[in-house]
């Protein structure tokens, strides 16, 4: 019975890279091929790019390399596929089948890709191992894979097309390393740094190692999956030619060459003005990193959704560029493209190169401000100066943002390796321009359009016959001023003067109840009492106006300042207090901590207010209280900052027993009294005169004590250090919106905080200590070392357990000073007529929206503490300030900040750890590889054996 060919050469393709992987296992090809690959990528991504010292939770050095090193591995893997068929003579045998050539040539494709999935295999334990001691995000590691194996098949395509074309292996490798190695150079900075912006952008198109970053970002492009593809269908369809032409005669042409050639040209063509296609068209793509970093998140839409204007986003990007910037600059186009779309027509983006346009360049140099950068451009000849431009503009209505260089970028440095340059997070930085115009713009206009529902001033004022003169002059003029307000506020604003004293006293007791509304008097010992309280109400809270100086003049400011807590998309104001410095003594590290890498941070989001709080009041415009590092606090400073919390304000205080001293090679933690405990005390909190120490810490340049006989030595070295508690996972609140999306943070010199609930008010944990963490109340915190080891911290004063490092006090509070005598801080003014106090009163309750949200550290936000990280980790570390802008926004109701501050990419970072337990873990991996590579030679083995044992079983029968 006769056998259809179709049928019979169906399996071909399955059979020939069975047989091809026969040989490679039978030949020691694929072992040295698989324990090459183990071994190297090993070493590069523990030695080479040290992985631990990099300290950052991915296993992007696992890929980095991939684009080189598999150029020489995929060619060792080609080189004999057809160059040795040929050689031996067995390639007229595969010609004269009646099977197609491309089942051939598919098969044994098919072999060098399974084989080259079975060396990926051995490199899985890297990324599990990373997942079991960090928060990893698998989205770029599932990437990155992806993006090894498209490569990995994309030179193997190309090393069978050219051991198609030599019967000598070691011309098929040289041939091979040759084509790929130009493939992936073409888009290299190496190659793109002599051309300008939009040539080199072109040719990292064309390169295999740009495409694959892209991938390996987590972010799954069609433009770079169809590249891939084209070329491994490309150069497969180029090996069925050259093996199909074997079969022809040289002195014949006929149609049937004809159309072969037509036919691989038309593919290849096809192939080529699809990928120009595709790269002219906006398509599909798919962010798998976790909260689509690379993708227009939710909050930018709705900010976006809020333009009613015209936007403008202008990029200023020079054509020549650094090297280590122009891969970056594709990037923010893209992402810029991305705002285009979401705006739906209300986005204009543009992209200028200031060299080819003067006057745009002359625009952004003298209306802008935005100015080139000076970056220094080497190669093996010479060093040149290139002033380059790398500025994004964001104008809206006349108001406008820049950012330049330093905001975009983020500059890593590690050791054993160069420079490590990416954008910090773009999406975050370019919505929050957006946002700061949208609200600058719209605070040049009407306040009342802002408000989400209408506001009620209600105004408890006393009738005109028991007010003194002074305050009812105040009524009448700021009753004016009311009277002109109202109408302009289109409904959305209203007036209600009420009299406590009326129907009985009924409204007086409840004022009194509710917020701590108790009478006043006009001087001490007078017996007429009176009301003065100005409120602001809406269905949601209630704000006091103060009242301080009752100067009509001054009200309107005051009235706009309350009417902004009810107002979205606003700009905030924040009052900070901190210690006062001495600038002589900073220099040298002595003193005060300063904070302005801290003030930076709040300048960028919110209007900063620097106050002292010595007249005993809150800077008037102040929507939330911020006390870092308070030292010796007065009664007019407590009272300030006890009247704002009673007026249902937030107070955020960043205060401990200690604060640390770092001058000269030494370290010292000295005692620093904030003058706040008795009034934390009245609330149930105390912070306990010891410091947390913890065994998951993170490294800290430290001063280190050495002893050598009666000679005493200090030097810097980089440790471990137990005073700094790295926090992260279980030690972060994850249900509450401050600690949410935060990775992790680091306290230093931490002390414990004993909290407990009040009777209205509760208390929520923020951050606490792992449980291997120890009291300790020395303060002899510099670690002693000799011959570079080490030696012991302080032990537990008490048992190892869990302390709080940060906490919310929220509900109502009952003044601290209900039952103490009003601070005399404005005793000048006793000699020309009434004090201030005498007027004001004192608030005795809160209102249910009052916070207080307390971290037990004076230095964890300090400049040199922050700035230390760079000698530790090789960047700028700001979780403290990441943790104190969320806390802000969610303070200050602004959701949508919080839900893009939320969104931004931080480095995810790996947790402290012994160099005994890296070792242990560098070995492991090592271990893994290495038994795998034992389980596949098992396995094949075994196989192998029941092959045989078949074969000799048919025998016998």
């Amino acid at each position: 019975m006769a056998t259809d060919p179709g049928t019979r050469t169906a399996p071909v393709a399955r059979r020939v890279c069975r047989k091809e992987i026969n040989l490679f296992f039978a030949s020691p090809v694929a072992w040295l091929f698989l324990a090459s690959f183990a071994v190297l990528t090993l070493f590069i991504y523990f030695w080479v790019e040290s992985w631990f010292a990099r300290n950052i939770a991915d296993v992007r050095p696992l890929f980095e390399w991939m684009p080189i090193l598999l150029i020489f591995l995929s060619g060792a893997l080609t080189m004999r596929m057809w160059s040795e068929e040929r050689r031996s003579g067995t390639l007229e045998h595969v010609m004269t089948q009646p099977a197609g050539v491309w089942r051939f040539v598919f098969g044994k494709f098919s072999a060098c890709l399974i084989l080259l999935l079975l060396a990926l295999l051995a490199t899985t334990p890297l990324p599990v191992t990373a997942a079991l001691i960090a928060d990893l995000d698998w989205g770029p590691v599932a990437a990155g894979y992806l993006a090894t194996c498209l490569l990995g098949a994309t030179y193997i395509s190309a090393g069978l097309f050219v051991s198609a074309r030599t019967d000598n292996p070691i011309v098929s490798l040289i041939g091979s390393v040759a084509l790929c190695g130009a493939l992936y150079l073409v888009g290299s900075s190496t190659i793109t740094g002599f051309f300008d912006d939009r040539v080199s952008e072109a040719m990292r198109t064309l390169g295999s190692g740009a495409r694959f970053e892209s991938i390996t970002r987590g972010v799954i492009d069609i433009r770079d999956l169809f590249y891939y593809l084209s070329l491994i269908i490309g150069f497969l369809v180029l090996n069925v030619y050259v093996l199909e032409k074997e079969r022809w005669a040289h002195a014949v042409k006929t149609p049937r060459h004809r159309r072969w050639r037509t036919a691989t040209g038309l593919i290849i063509a096809n192939l080529v003005l699809a990928n120009i296609w595709l790269a002219r068209i906006p398509v599909p793509r798919l962010d798998l990193t976790e909260g689509n970093l690379y993708s227009i998140s939710a909050p930018t839409h709705e900010v976006l959704e809020q333009l009613q204007e015209p936007l403008l986003i202008r990029g200023y990007f020079s054509a020549r560029n650094h090297p280590l910037l122009a891969p970056l600059v594709p990037q923010l186009r893209d992402l810029l493209s991305e705002y285009a779309i979401a705006g739906g027509g209300k986005v204009r983006v543009e992209f200028v190169d200031p060299a080819k346009e003067p006057e745009l360049e002359r625009e952004a140099n003298e209306r802008f401000g935005i100015r080139a950068t000076p970056f220094q451009v080497a190669d093996r000849h010479q060093a040149t100066l290139v002033n380059s431009y790398f500025n994004i503009l964001v104008s809206y209505g006349g108001e406008y943002a820049t950012l330049g260089f330093t905001d975009l970028v983020e500059v890593r440095t590690a050791a054993n390796s160069q420079a490590e340059v990416a954008l910090r997070n773009p999406e975050y930085d370019i919505t929050r321009s957006i946002r700061d115009v949208l609200q600058s713009y719209r605070a040049g206009g009407d306040l009342f359009a802002a408000l989400e529902q209408p506001v009620e001033l209600i105004a408890y004022v006393s009738g005109d016959d028991l007010l003194p003169d002074r305050l009812l002059a105040y009524k009448d003029a700021i009753a004016e001023q009311l009277e002109e307000i109202v109408p302009g506020s289109e409904g959305r604003f209203s007036v209600r003067f009420i009299e406590p004293e009326a129907q009985g006293g009924t409204v007086a007791r409840r004022i009194e109840e509710q917020w701590g509304f108790t009478p006043m008097v006009a001087t001490p010992g007078n017996e007429r009492e009176f009301f003065f309280y100005l409120t602001l109400a809406d269905t949601q809270q209630v704000v006091q106006i103060p009242t301080e100086d009752f100067d009509p003049g001054a009200f309107r400011a005051m009235l706009d300042a309350g009417l902004k807590r009810f107002a979205t998309n606003l700009t905030r104001t924040v009052a900070l207090v901190t210690p006062p410095v001495n600038e002589q003594m900073a220099r040298q590290h002595l003193g005060a901590p300063t904070f302005i890498n801290l003030e930076r941070a709040i300048g960028r989001d919110y209007t900063l207010r620097l106050d002292d709080l010595e007249d005993g009041s809150v800077t008037p415009e102040a929507d939330i209280l911020a006390v870092v590092a308070p030292h010796q606090l007065g009664e007019a400073a407590l009272f300030a900052i006890d009247q704002f919390l009673m007026r249902g304000g937030t107070v955020m205080l960043a205060t401990s027993p200690f604060t640390a001293e770092i001058s000269g090679g030494k370290m010292r933690m000295n005692e620093w009294e904030s003058g706040l405990q008795p009034w934390l005390d009245h609330y149930g909190v105390k912070i306990d005169r010891s410091l947390v120490l913890d065994e998951s810490n993170a490294a800290f340049p430290a001063p280190v004590r050495r002893t050598r006989g009666e000679h005493e030595f200090y030097d810097v070295q980089v440790i471990d250090y137990p005073y700094f508690i790295d926090i992260r996972g279980s030690g972060l609140a994850r249900e509450h919106p401050v600690t949410a999306g935060l990775p992790q943070v680091t306290m230093a010199w931490a002390s414990p905080i004993l909290a407990k609930p009040g009777h209205d008010h509760s208390v929520a944990p923020l951050l606490w200590s792992s449980r291997r963490s120890w009291r300790s109340d020395s303060l002899d915190v510099m670690p002693a070392g000799d011959t570079g080891d080490i030696q012991a911290f302080p032990d537990a004063d008490g048992p190892r357990q869990s302390e709080r490092l940060g906490v919310v006090l929220q509900g109502r509070f009952e003044s601290y000073f209900v039952d103490r005598p009003l601070p005399r801080f404005n005793e000048d003014a006793l000699e020309t007529g009434p004090a201030r106090h005498d007027y004001s009163g004192r608030l005795q309750h809160s209102p249910e929206s009052a916070r207080i949200v307390l971290f037990a550290s004076n230095d964890f936000l300090d400049d040199q503490v922050l700035n230390a990280s760079v000698t530790a980790s090789g960047t700028q570390y700001l979780g403290p300030v990441e943790l104190f802008m969320n806390t802000l926004d969610w303070a200050l109701r602004d959701d949508q900040l919080l839900q893009i501050r939320s969104a931004a990419h931080f480095n995810r970072t790996l947790p402290p750890m012994t160099a005994h337990s890296q070792a242990l873990l560098e070995y492991f991996n090592y271990g893994l590889a290495i038994l795998w590579l034992g389980l596949l030679a098992a396995v094949y083995w075994l196989l192998k054996s029941l092959r045989r044992r078949r074969y000799a079983r048919g025998l016998n029968l």
